[in-house]
Parts: C-alpha cells; structure tokens; sequence
C-alpha cells in the first residue's frame, strides 16, 4: 500500500490590490481587504465600470447618423 505524502499548496503569486494598490489577500482575492471588495462592487453598482455606447458622445448628445453608402440609390418601393 503507497501512502502519499501530503505536501503544502503552492504559494500563489501576489498581486497587487486594483483599487489600492497593497498585496492582495488570499481571502478577498484580487483585493486585499473586505473594504476594497465592497468599494469595487459599489463602483459596478453605480455604473462607474460601464462601456460607453457609440451613438453618444462625451457631452451626451447624439453622434452623426452612420455614413450612408452613396453608390446606391434609394430603395424601389415594389
């Protein structure tokens, strides 16, 4: 009978923390404390992590309509 021998796990490598930059925590990983984690799930909550759309612009206001293909001609009204 082999017994197998149990070893330690293998240190992970430390990160740095995306909202304060300290090492990070192997409890609260990618953060390194419970108040980083909620300051980064508040962010979400608030919409500060949102992808712009591109039909607005920075002040708001709506972009320029797409360009129009001009070889075309209007459509036949069949």
């Amino acid at each position: 009978m082999c017994v197998m021998a149990r070893s330690k796990p293998e240190p992970v490598a430390q990160g740095k923390c995306p909202i304060c930059g300290n090492p990070t925590e192997q409890d609260y990983r990618p953060f390194c404390s419970r108040r980083c984690a909620d300051v980064d799930l508040s962010r979400w909550l608030r919409g500060a992590y949102a992808i712009p759309d591109e039909a607005e612009s920075e002040d708001g206001e709506e972009g320029a309509p797409p360009a129009v293909d001009d070889k075309r001609g209007p459509r036949d009204k069949g």
